[in-house]
């Protein structure tokens, strides 16, 4: 990261979401072209008294196939990543400035996966409950008192039901 941060050259790359495996794994009809664009910039900033603190900013764009949880298809969610980090040197550092820093905080070790962090941000970008503004079909699952009735299409009263299950006692 360091050597990236003194450059000050971007990183432009695109990544096939089949390849961030935990990613994949939330998909549905994955094409093998689906991929995220992404970009990595590293920068330099000076701090008071000690040496320039490395931080690194990480935009990514994806469409990721993701199933609708009303009509069990395949809706396409776009997921965005705009994200700024400041690196530091321990894990003691970062849990001890992480309540106090608006920016989010990455230990500098030798060998930072930079792929492993957008994929945690892809994933977190992700929404709970993915679902179409509109379903291209109705929904197979419904509930509805064609349901209740069971197949005679006869309303069963569930007060009956368990008057019966007294007498029976």
């Amino acid at each position: 990261m360091q050597g990236l941060a003194q450059d000050g050259v971007p990183l432009i790359e695109t990544t096939l979401l089949q390849n961030l495996e935990r990613l994949a794994q939330e998909t549905q009809g994955l094409q093998p072209d689906s991929a995220v664009q992404w970009q990595a910039r590293g920068e330099l900033r000076p701090h008071d008294g000690a040496d320039d603190e490395v931080w690194l900013h990480l935009q990514a764009k994806a469409l990721i196939p993701l199933t609708c949880q009303r009509c069990m298809g395949v809706v396409f969610t776009p997921a965005e990543v705009n994200q700024w980090y400041r690196f530091v040197a321990s894990e003691d550092i970062a849990m001890a400035e992480d309540d106090q820093s608006e920016e989010d905080l990455l230990v500098m070790t030798p060998q930072f996966d930079l792929l492993a962090v957008l994929e945690d941000e892809l994933l977190m970008a992700l929404p709970l409950v993915p679902m179409h503004d509109s379903c291209p079909v109705a929904s197979a699952l419904q509930a509805g008192e064609a349901d209740i009735a069971g197949d005679t299409g006869v309303k069963v009263n569930p007060f009956a039901v368990l008057a019966q299950l007294k007498k029976k006692n």
